[in-house]
């Protein structure tokens, strides 16, 4: 689970740690994860203490200076000990609790070395267009090197490295899929925003 941004439009603040229906964000993620995987660890860069009462690995950065979510992906890689690493990041307190299964099942399907999620999104003129959500990734563990050649040339963009590698895209928009599953919180007004959403979501 990603939580190691800088976090820089929430102030600096830990995003992670940011409380969410009167949980931490990042607790929320990393228990939706659990009941999906076997061994589970959080990427963060600060507040190594706190995390870690969580009873999981933390697992820094091997790059400085919050280098983005690839970088996130690139210490799972250097430590993970299973074929597959899955990541989710930290402020998408409701994403799919078959996100795993679907993900591996795309990868098995087309012999794929990355499986990302996609979920549709209003576009121009009323059409709906598939947004592609990329760190909501499973990757096998071969692509280290790439990865760790890809950051050393200085580029850090999430969707031309993956792009590039043998990948299979995973579409969420079958009928009873949430339509919040993807919602993000990059500002303090997202977090209130979604928790608004979800309240209307339930009184319905």
């Amino acid at each position: 689970m990603l939580a190691g941004g800088r976090a820089s439009r929430f102030g600096g603040a830990d995003k992670g740690l940011q409380s969410f229906c009167g949980e931490a964000l990042a607790h929320i993620a990393l228990q939706r994860l659990q009941a999906q995987v076997g061994p589970i660890a959080v990427s963060a860069n600060r507040h190594l203490e706190t995390y870690a009462r969580w009873g999981v690995p933390v697992w820094q950065d091997s790059l400085a200076d919050f280098p983005g979510p690839l970088a996130g992906m690139l210490s799972g890689l250097e430590h993970v000990s299973t074929p597959w690493l899955v990541t989710v990041p930290c402020d998408s307190p409701r994403f799919p609790l078959d996100l795993v299964a679907r993900l591996a099942r795309a990868a098995a399907r087309d012999g794929s070395l990355v499986a990302y999620a996609a979920a549709p999104q209003p576009g121009a003129q009323g059409a709906v267009e598939m947004r592609p959500h990329p760190v909501f990734c499973l990757l096998h563990r071969d692509l280290r090197a790439s990865l760790a050649a890809y950051l050393a040339s200085g580029s850090h963009r999430v969707m031309h490295w993956l792009r590039a590698q043998p990948h299979s895209v995973v579409c969420f928009d079958q009928p009873g899929d949430d339509p919040l599953a993807f919602a993000n919180t990059n500002t303090p007004d997202d977090l209130l925003q979604l928790e608004r959403l979800i309240g209307d979501h339930r009184s319905t």
